[in-house]
C-alpha cells in the first residue's frame, strides 16, 4: 500500500507549507480515486478522520470533488445502491467490521466502495478484508494514507490525545495507559512525517537521572519511549513507503510538558493568546452578538479565528496593545478610502444621495459588507479583551508575574500584591501562586505555603492543583543576586532572587509585558544553530556528516528528491479599501521562496498558543519552516483544570501541601 507524490515540489512547483500539503492530498489524491468513474460519491468517516478533514478543508471544496454527502461509520445509513463510496478511516477492528458490512449482505449500501486508511494497517485487518470475497469484488481501491492528525494552522498539528497529560503523569503505577497513549501519539506523529516524506534526524529530552544512585522514574522517560516508538514507525516506513527518503531531511525535537510548566500558566499579551484566555472560545470557534436582520434585537453568530482571515494572520502575533492600534488605524483608513463607507457617512439620508451615488455605493456594498464585518468583529473583541484587562487588573499581575519569572520579584512582592489588589479573580490567583511555587518550591513548603494558600484564598481543588506541580519535575531556575560587586558575601544569599528566564540578547520590548518568551523558542533557535548539547537533548539517530551544513541556509539546502518543500510568509501591503495590511499569510498571489530543512518540534501533554506564536516568529527569523506539533493545545483553563483532577482519588489538605 502506498500513495502518490501528489504535494511534491520536486518537479518544479511551487512550496508549498505543511497545511497546504494535508489539504492537497486529501483533496486530490484521496477524493479523486483514479479508477472512480462517478460524478457524485459519498464520503464515509469516523470521529477523528471527520476532524482531521474539516481542519484542512472546506465542505465547498469536497463539493467540487464531487461529494454529495458525508456520513459517519458509526451510524446508520441509508443504502445508495448507484453511488460509489470513499471511505477515509482509522484502521480499527470495529472499522473495518462497519465496512465490510455495508459491502456484503442482500443490499450493499453502495455500489462501490474505495477505501484510504489514515495510518497503518495491520496484518490481520488486510486478512480480514481479503477473507470476504463478496466485499473484495467492490473494492476500488484498498490504500493507506497515513494522515492523522490534526493541522491547527499552517505551522501547527494535533494528535488530538487530549487526557496525554493526566495519562502520562497522574498515575505512575498505570504504565498501561501511560505506554497506549504514546504509541497512539508516535503512531500520529510519524504519519505528520509520511504525508511529508521528511525523514528526521531525532532528538529528544533525555531523563535526568541516568546514573546508578538515582531511579529514574516512567515520567522522566517519556520524552525517551515516544522517541523510540517514533523511530519504529519511521524504520517501517523506510520499507513501506515508495519514495520515502533513506537519509535525513530534517529534524525533529520531542519534549513534554514538564520543559515549561510556567507558559501555560502565565498571561501572555499577544492578540492570540489573550483571545484563548480571556474569551469563551471553543477551539477556534468565537461567538459574538451583532444586530438581527430586522434590526431590533442582536443575535448570536458563530466565528472561526484562523487562518482565512488576513485581519486574524496579521494580528495573531502582536500585543494586545498594537492589535488595537491597527485595528483603528485600518477602521479610520477604510471609512476614508470606501466609497460606501464615505457614502454612508457623509448622508444620513438616502433621499440625499443622487443616482450616481447610489450606483457607486451599489456597487460598492457586497465587498463592503464583508470587510466591515470582519474588521467591527476584531474591533469588538479588541475592545472586549482591553476591558477585561482593566476590570480584573490585569496590567499589575502581569508585570508581577513576569518580574518573578526574571527574578525581579520574589515572596514579599506576592505577599503585598495579594494583600492590596481586591480585584484579581481566583483563577489569576491561582496561576500566580502556581507560577511562584514553581519558580521558589523551597518557600512553598510547610508553614511559609500554607500562609500562601490562606492568603490567596485557593480553595481545595485549587491546593490540589498547586501539589501536583510536582508531577511535573522541577523548573530550572538561576540565582540572580542583588549585589552588584564581583564578590559575592555570604549574607547576600538571602537577598538572591532567582530567575525560571533571562531577557533575550539583542531583543528589544517595544511594548510593556512582552519580555516572557517560552523555552521552547530558545531549544529551537540552538537546534538551528547545533548548539543543542547531546548529553541532554540525545539523538535517536546519527546523522550522515553533511546533514548538519546543509540544513540551516536554504542556498546550501537543495530540494530533496522526495522531501515535501515549503514557502515563504509575505508582508501584504495596506490595499486601497483600508482593508488588510501587513499581513504576514502567504497568499495565491505571493510568491514562493525555497526554505531550510523543516524543523518539527513535537510536545506531549499539550502545547500553548505562546509557543506557536514562538515558531511562527523563527520561521521568519531562522529562515526554515518550524512546525510545532503536540497532543493537543492547552489554554490557561484547560491546563488548571487538568492540574486538579490528575489524582482525583486523593484529598490533599492544606496542612498536606508539600512542593
Amino acid at each position: 500500500m502506498s500513495f502518490s507524490d501528489s504535494g511534491s515540489s520536486s518537479n518544479g512547483g511551487d512550496y508549498k507549507t505543511f497545511r497546504q500539503i494535508t489539504r492537497e492530498r486529501l483533496l486530490y489524491e484521496m477524493l479523486r480515486p483514479e479508477s472512480s468513474k462517478s460524478t457524485w460519491k459519498v464520503l464515509v468517516v469516523d470521529m477523528l478522520t471527520v476532524k482531521i478533514l474539516s481542519s484542512a478543508c472546506k465542505m465547498s471544496e469536497f463539493t467540487k470533488q464531487g461529494i454529495s454527502l458525508v456520513e459517519i461509520i458509526t451510524k446508520l445509513r441509508q443504502p445508495m445502491t448507484s453511488m460509489e463510496a470513499i471511505y477515509f478511516i482509522q484502521p480499527t477492528e470495529a472499522n473495518v467490521n462497519a465496512f465490510l458490512s455495508d459491502m456484503t449482505g442482500q443490499s450493499p449500501l453502495y455500489k462501490k466502495a474505495f477505501v484510504f486508511f489514515s495510518s497503518p494497517v495491520s496484518k490481520s485487518l488486510v486478512t480480514l478484508i481479503r477473507k470476504d470475497m463478496k466485499a473484495m469484488k467492490r473494492i476500488g481501491a484498498l490504500k493507506e494514507m497515513n494522515l492523522e492528525y490534526i493541522s491547527m494552522d499552517s505551522q501547527g498539528f494535533i494528535t488530538n490525545n487530549e487526557n496525554a497529560l493526566e495519562d502520562l503523569y497522574s498515575d505512575e503505577e498505570n504504565h498501561q495507559r501511560a505506554d497506549a497513549c504514546l504509541n497512539v501519539v508516535a503512531k500520529r506523529i510519524a504519519t505528520v512525517l509520511a504525508s511529508l516524506k521528511e525523514y528526521p534526524v531525532v532528538r529528544y529530552r533525555g531523563a535526568k537521572g541516568l546514573d546508578a544512585s538515582t531511579m529514574t522514574t516512567y515520567r522522566e522517560l517519556i520524552p525517551t519511549k515516544l522517541a523510540a516508538s517514533v523511530w519504529n514507525c519511521l524504520t517501517k516506513y523506510k520499507q513501506t513507503i515508495e519514495d520515502f527518503p533513506q537519509t535525513e531531511t530534517c529534524e525533529l525535537l520531542i519534549l513534554d510538558r514538564s520543559i515549561d510548566q510556567i507558559a501555560p500558566l502565565i498571561h501572555e499579551w499577544t492578540y492570540d493568546a489573550m483571545c484563548h484566555d480571556l474569551l469563551k472560545m471553543e477551539g477556534n470557534k468565537y461567538t459574538h452578538e451583532v444586530p438581527s436582520k430586522t434590526g431590533d434585537n442582536t443575535e448570536k453568530k458563530e466565528v472561526l479565528l484562523d487562518e482565512e482571515d488576513p485581519i486574524w494572520v496579521e494580528l495573531r502575533d502582536v500585543h494586545i496593545a498594537d492589535a488595537s492600534e491597527r485595528l483603528h488605524e485600518k477602521m479610520t483608513n477604510f471609512v476614508s478610502k470606501n466609497k460606501a463607507a464615505q457614502l454612508k457617512q457623509s448622508s444620513k439620508d438616502f433621499g440625499d444621495l443622487s443616482s450616481k451615488d447610489l450606483q457607486k455605493m451599489v456597487h460598492a456594498l457586497p465587498q463592503y459588507s464583508e470587510q466591515i464585518d470582519k474588521l467591527s468583529l476584531h474591533v469588538d473583541i479588541a475592545r472586549t479583551i482591553n476591558r477585561t484587562i482593566m476590570e480584573q487588573g490585569l496590567r499589575d499581575l502581569g508585570q508581577l508575574e513576569q518580574d518573578l519569572v526574571f527574578g525581579d520579584a520574589g515572596r514579599k512582592d506576592v505577599i503585598k500584591f495579594l494583600s492590596t489588589n481586591n480585584d484579581i479573580n481566583q483563577e489569576s490567583k491561582l496561576r500566580l501562586m502556581m507560577i511562584f511555587a514553581e519558580i521558589y518550591p523551597k518557600k512553598f513548603e510547610g508553614e511559609k505555603g500554607r500562609k500562601m494558600m490562606e492568603l490567596a484564598k485557593l480553595s481545595g481543588d485549587d491546593v490540589v492543583a498547586v501539589d501536583n506541580l510536582r508531577l511535573l519535575g522541577p523548573v530550572h531556575t538561576e540565582c540572580k543576586s542583588s549585589t552588584t560587586g564581583s564578590f559575592p558575601l555570604k549574607f547576600d544569599v538571602l537577598k538572591t532572587k532567582r530567575a525560571a528566564r533571562r531577557d533575550r540578547v539583542g531583543e528589544t520590548q517595544t511594548w510593556m509585558l512582552s519580555r516572557f518568551y517560552p523555552i521552547v523558542e530558545e531549544l529551537v533557535e540552538k537546534l538551528n544553530k547545533g548548539h543543542l548539547p547531546k548529553q541532554d537533548y540525545p539523538c535517536m539517530n546519527e546523522p550522515r556528516p553533511t546533514f548538519y551544513s546543509s540544513s540551516q541556509s536554504p542556498s546550501a539546502s537543495p530540494v530533496l528528491p522526495h522531501s515535501r518543500r515549503t514557502p515563504s510568509w509575505a508582508r501584504r501591503h495596506l490595499s486601497d479599501d483600508g482593508y488588510f495590511s501587513d499581513s504576514v499569510l502567504g497568499r495565491a498571489s505571493s510568491g514562493f521562496k525555497k526554505k531550510g530543512q523543516r524543523i518539527f518540534v513535537f510536545i506531549v501533554g499539550g502545547a500553548t498558543r505562546s509557543e506557536l506564536r514562538s515558531c511562527h516568529k523563527l520561521m521568519e527569523k531562522l529562515d526554515r519552516e518550524v512546525i510545532l506539533g503536540s497532543s493537543s493545545f492547552l489554554d490557561p483553563h484547560t491546563f488548571l483544570t487538568k492540574m486538579k483532577q490528575m489524582n482525583e482519588e486523593e484529598e490533599i489538605s492544606l496542612d498536606a501541601i508539600d512542593i
